[in-house]
This record gives structure tokens, C-alpha cells and sequence, in this order.
């Protein structure tokens, strides 16, 4: 499950991205007249576990409903800048604690129910909830009070500055206040109505002819899941999808290499990590960390999977985020060091550990690596399979793993590693501390240098080790336009999509 903690967990994963993107839109005039009738079929490896991303619905419930059936305040766009959407705009006072925000007039939800500012006000404590599940859930910490003045006015206010307030709020979908089973059903302000969801197999959306904005170009939207990606890959072979949202593996675009066929390189959030429980032995101890780290030569293992494709960047930041840098070399592949460090911390004949793995691809050949990596310096590795219910409850729930591989998939999620409570028990109070600062200083740039300098401790520290981040390979046919390129948070925008 990828973590959407983030684009959090692949089904069950936190925060379960709660994203917001913009599709650049290539759409010739004649197709957009066209658009209306036309179904278009997506395959994905992301099903719901439900459909409510405050309940753990998972990477896949945003890839579907982000933006196509919900909608937010803001809306993250492609670039990672941020604009306006079911806000006309806001207004900040002088000491930055009370944010004034306007709603557009005439927005209705599916169901008919006019959007107001009691959908907002319940929409934002829905994430904030002592129940919620929401990966951003304690962004919003300094949210002091948030009160309706009229129909279309929402005022918020904090308790301290919060430099990211909005950047945070376009991760947050505004429901239907007056809703019920958000689990079970959507009821959003989007382009696309929520039509039928059969589980395993497809999430069917239907375009929302009384959308208050610029209509959807297409008739329908079909999610199609499969739980390989060699099926996946025959399904767009057989026309059975017109577009997968990311290919799982290089060795599959041989296939796709004829004029039917478009291969898309974009850009990617989702990160392949190694996670310590920084609680339990060994991995309470930083050179137990650093040894693990150093033994395990993440450059190889990223080229046999994925070839010349991604990248190796050292950190849990993406290259998108304002505070990257590029801190692979910090732990270069060195297993002679790995061994010294392994005695210097007490193991000298190494030590076992069971590393909790999730079933799908790639997570059974990095532990396989992993395992062939780490027994050359004494450590043995017993790889532990386990569903996504298992590894919400007993990994990301109960914190009862000592070692597990996670995909997340969010930008901006270094903060985590701010919070001990957070899975993986990470705490350095130094690290808190910057975290906690940077979001309450008054520039990006302040902030930047806050969250560089944050990194660069926690790399220091090996609170984990930060395998490699994917790359976003989007293929489709040749006769299809206007998707998203880009997997900024696990979105997959389908409303300028068309068939030529």
C-alpha cells in the first residue's frame, strides 16, 4: 500500500494523498466537441479501500476522486504551486492568525445541495477529528476555532502562524455536510459524479452535467484494478484501458514501443523507504541505522528495477519540494565501513530482524535484495509478508514491526519525521524543533533553510533509509490527450482526457 501519507499507503496508507493537481490540457477544438461521449478506461494497481480519505481510503480513492469528484478550497497544482478553487480568494490579518475566506456562489454538490460555509467548516473538522485518519490531520494543529459569518464566508483562527495553511488545505475535499457513509458513497462538487464502484474490479464516474465550472471533456471515467502489473500491462495491449497511471516496471515498455502507443517520463513524489522502528532494538540505535544504510547499495538495486529511470536522492524530499538537495552521497554503498559500525554498536556477528513486507510489486524484490545485501555483513533478514490490513494495524496502527518497506507518496511529508508519534518513532528533538519553527516563520525562504537544515539531521541520524524515489511512467495509446503526466501525490485528473 502506498503510503499517501501521503501521493498516505497504497490502499491504506495515510493521508492517503490528499492531493490537488492541474492537467495541462492539449486538446484540439473538433475533440472537445466530441469529448462528452467518450468513456475513457484507466488502469491503475490502486484500489479504494473505501472511499473516504479521512478513513483510510488509501493512494487509490485519491487517484480517483481527487479533483474529479471532490474538490477543495485550493487546488495543488502540477507545478506544486497552489490556486484557487471553491475559494474566490482570502484575506490574512496583520498577526497571520485569522484567515477570511469567500466561497463561489451557485456551487452544488451531485446530490443537489448547495455548497456553504457549514460544508467547510465540517469538511475541515472531519480531517481534524480525534477519529480521522487523515495523513495532514496534524498539520492543521494550530487550527484554533473556525467560524461561518454567512453562506459564503469561513473564518479561521489559529493559534499560532501557520505558513502553510493553505498549501495544507488544498489536501482537504470538502464533503457534503448533510451526508452520510462517506465510506460507501461521494457526493462532491466536481466535474464527475460518483456512479458505481464494483469492488475488484472498477470505479465507474459519470461527467456532472450541472458542474459549476468548465465541464469534463470526456462522458465517463472507468478505473479499471488489477493486482499485477503484468495484467495491467495486457489490458492497455488489448485495449481493454487506453492509459495506465504508472507503469511498475521498465521491463514492460518494450511492449509499448509502436506508433499505438505514447510513453510519458513525469514526475514522481513517491518514495521507496526502508523503515526502521527507531523505538525497538537494534534500530534504536543510529549505527545500527547508518550500518544497514551503508551495506545496502540502493544505486544497483534502483538500476535492476527500473533501469535508467529514477532516482536516487538520499532523503525522504523530493526534488519538487522548495527545501531538496541532493543527499545520496551521504551514505554511499560501503560495506567494509557497515561492519565497522556494526561492531562499534555492540553486533559484530551481525543480528536478525524481521522486515514486514507488503505483497505487491516492487516490495517483494527490494526485501529479496535487501536480504542478499545485508547477509554479506552478518545481518539476517526474515521477510515477513503481509496484506495492507496487517500492515495498518500492526505496523502503522499498533507500531509492532521492527523493520517494514513502505512506498510514500505525498511532497512535503519531511514533516512527519517532526512527529515521535508518527509509525516509524522517530525522535530528535533538534529536528522537532526546526520543523515546529519553520512553519510559523513569515518567508518560503526562512522556511526552506529550516526544512534544509531539518534533513539534513535527519539523514545524519539514518532515521531511515530512503531507497529510491520512482520514477512516473504514464502510457497510453496514441489517440489519447490531456492526461496528467506527472504523480504529484498519486493524482490522476481525468477531466481534460480526451480520444481523438
Amino acid at each position: 500500500m502506498k503510503m499517501s501519507i501521503s501521493k498516505n499507503l497504497r490502499r491504506k496508507a495515510f493521508a492517503a494523498a490528499i492531493a490537488f493537481g492541474v492537467v495541462a490540457s492539449l486538446v484540439p477544438a473538433a475533440a472537445q466537441a466530441a469529448a462528452p461521449t467518450t468513456v475513457i478506461n484507466v488502469g491503475s494497481l490502486y484500489e479504494p479501500q473505501n472511499l473516504d480519505n479521512t478513513a483510510g481510503g488509501g493512494q487509490g480513492v485519491t487517484e480517483a476522486l481527487n479533483g474529479n469528484v471532490y474538490e477543495g478550497l485550493f487546488k495543488l497544482n502540477d507545478d506544486g504551486s497552489v490556486s484557487n478553487l471553491l475559494a474566490t480568494g482570502y484575506t490574512v490579518s496583520p498577526d497571520g492568525l485569522t484567515y477570511t475566506f469567500k466561497l463561489h456562489s451557485g456551487v452544488k454538490f451531485a446530490s443537489g445541495k448547495p455548497l456553504t460555509s457549514a460544508d467547510v467548516k465540517f469538511s475541515i473538522e472531519k480531517v481534524i477529528a480525534p477519529d480521522s485518519l487523515s495523513a495532514r490531520k496534524s498539520s492543521f494543529g494550530p487550527i484554533a476555532s473556525i467560524t461561518t459569518p454567512d453562506d459564503l464566508t469561513v473564518v479561521v483562527t489559529l493559534s499560532a502562524r501557520s505558513i502553510s495553511l493553505i498549501y495544507n488545505l488544498s489536501y482537504v475535499w470538502i464533503f457534503n455536510s448533510t451526508a452520510t457513509d462517506f465510506k460507501a458513497h461521494a457526493d462532491g462538487t466536481g466535474p464527475y459524479t460518483f456512479t458505481n464502484w464494483v469492488k475488484g474490479s472498477t470505479l465507474t464516474l459519470t461527467r456532472n452535467p450541472s458542474y459549476w465550472g468548465t465541464g469534463a471533456k470526456n462522458g465517463s471515467v472507468v478505473f479499471h484494478y488489477f493486482t499485477d502489473a503484468t495484467s495491467l500491462n495486457n489490458a492497455l495491449l488489448t485495449k481493454e484501458v487506453d492509459v495506465i497511471t504508472s507503469v511498475q516496471s521498465p521491463d514492460a515498455l518494450s511492449q509499448f514501443s509502436s506508433s499505438a502507443y505514447k510513453i510519458n517520463n513525469g514526475n514522481s513524489t513517491t518514495k521507496l523507504l526502508l523503515a526502521f522502528n527507531d523505538r525497538v532494538a537494534p534500530f534504536n540505535n543510529k549505527l545500527v541505522r547508518q550500518a544497514v544504510t551503508s551495506a545496502i547499495d540502493r544505486k544497483k538495486f534502483l538500476q535492476s528495477v527500473w533501469g535508467n529511470y529514477g532516482q536516487v536522492t538520499g532523503s525522504m524530499v523530493p526534488p519538487k519540494d522548495p527545501w531538496y538537495e541532493d543527499l545520496s552521497g551521504v551514505y554511499p554503498y560501503n560495506p567494509t565501513l557497515a561492519k565497522a559500525e556494526l561492531k562499534q554498536a555492540g553486533y559484530p556477528n551481525g543480528f536478525t530482524f524481521r522486515l514486514d513486507t507488503p505483497t505487491y510489486d516492487p516490495h517483494p524484490a527490494a526485501a529479496a535484495f535487501i536480504k542478499a545485501q545485508l547477509a554479506l555483513v552478518g545481518i539476517t533478514v526474515n521477510i515477513n509478508s503481509v496484506t495492507d490490513d496487517q500492515w495498518y494495524n500492526n505496523v502503522y496502527k499498533a507500531h509492532n514491526f521492527v523493520a517494514t518497506l513502505q512506498e510514500h507518496v505525498n511532497d512535503r511529508d519531511l514533516v512527519w519525521y517532526g512527529n515521535p508519534n508518527f509509525y516509524w518513532g522517530y525522535n530528535n528533538p533538534a529536528v522537532t524543533k526546526l520543523i515546529n519553527a519553520s512553519e510559523q516563520v513569515k518567508s518560503q525562504r526562512t522556511q526552506t533553510l529550516d526544512l534544509k537544515k531539518a534533513n539534513e539531521l535527519i539523514v545524519a541520524d539514518a532515521a531511515s533509509d530512503w531507497i529510491y524515489l520512482y520514477p512516473q511512467i504514464v502510457v497510453a495509446t496514441s489517440n489519447l490527450s490531456g492526461y496528467p503526466l506527472n504523480g504529484l501525490n498519486s493524482q490522476f485528473y481525468a477531466y481534460n482526457i480526451v480520444k481523438a
